[in-house]
């Protein structure tokens, strides 16, 4: 039960008695945000993301600042999935910590204990080179009820079950900078000590702003080189279709917008469940542009340079995971 929230009784109304025939009565101080209910269809129009952050009724911290807890802080409060008081951070860098606050109106902290101590779920969202320290640091703080989520690349679960125990959950975790508009990909493992509720919890928050996939640990080097290095990738594909267009005469704002839309929309017929070969095959025309266009990218060899990309972002995830078996 969210404290200051109740239970309204049933009214009669022009369509006849409400059905639940009991609504929830919005906490002190959310009632401006509520919307119209829409009665004839049973679904509550413009409160949707409220009753979810209603649902979210978990404190979460993180523990580093920096870009990737920023995106996760960002999509959480301007998603409407956590209110602000919920959140907590620490980091080294006080400059920051103010810009978060100011910014998100979220709690900070200069110690990391104390975010552990103030959140049922932790976020690790350090750099692999000082997730050791970092570790050691809070390992007396942390209780077998919190979840510790780690987002370090290459910081096995077995390594930190060595520093803090293997009685405490743990789970690991690799998403990519999309969340921050509620878009990314996250890759998705956890050690044994989870129950499902808790397993059903973290999936929970994490899919408020990426798509959550289970990975078998030992294969996210290859998540760390696809999805998390992905992005990047694209915005190269971006900015080179763009110059394509300038070079064809298309102002650059027009460019722009022409690649990205087109990008948008060829990842969604992809969703929507077409094998991309297919898909390519559809656009291309005997004789046409669009197959004069395939081979020049394949007389260059993209395919090759693309999958060339990710194989030598996945050996230096592989490097850093090695690095950091041997600290």
């Amino acid at each position: 039960m969210v404290p200051g929230a109740g239970i309204e009784p049933a009214r009669a109304c022009a369509q006849g008695i409400l059905s639940p025939s009991r609504l929830p009565v919005p906490p002190p101080g959310l009632c401006g945000k509520i919307g119209r209910v829409n009665y004839n269809i049973g679904k509550f129009t413009g409160l949707h993301n409220v009753f979810e952050r209603w649902k979210m009724n978990v404190r979460v911290g993180f523990i580093g600042g920096g870009n990737m807890a920023e995106a996760f802080i960002d999509a959480f409060v301007n998603g409407e999935f956590l209110l602000p008081d919920q959140i907590s951070v620490s980091d080294i860098n006080g400059e920051r910590l103010k810009y978060l606050e100011e910014k998100y109106g979220i709690k900070t902290f200069n110690s990391n204990v104390q975010v552990v101590v103030n959140s049922d779920i932790v976020f690790l969202a350090v750099k692999p080179q000082v997730m050791t320290s970092v570790l050691r640091e809070i390992t007396e703080t942390i209780t077998p009820v919190q979840v510790i989520v780690s987002m370090a690349a290459g910081y096995p679960i077995r390594k930190i079950e060595e520093i803090i125990g293997d009685d405490k959950k743990i789970v690991r975790i690799m998403p990519n900078i999309l969340v921050k508009i509620r878009k990314g990909v996250t890759a998705f493992c956890h050690n044994f000590r989870l129950l499902d509720k808790d397993i059903k919890l973290v999936k929970e928050l994490l899919s408020t702003c990426s798509e959550v996939v289970d990975v078998d640990e030992k294969l996210f080097d290859g998540v760390t080189a696809l999805s998390g290095s992905g992005p990047a990738f694209i915005f190269l594909v971006i900015e080179a279709l763009s110059d394509g267009g300038v070079k064809a005469g298309l102002p650059r704002e027009t460019a722009v917008k022409l690649a990205v839309e087109t990008i948008v929309g060829s990842a969604e017929m992809v969703k929507a469940g077409e094998h991309p070969e297919v898909l390519k095959d559809k656009v291309t025309s005997p004789a046409g542009t669009t197959i004069a266009g395939l081979s020049a990218l394949e007389e260059n060899r993209t395919r090759y340079a693309f999958i060339k990309a990710v194989e030598e972002a996945y050996k230096r995830s592989v490097e850093i995971s090695r690095l950091i078996e041997e600290m």
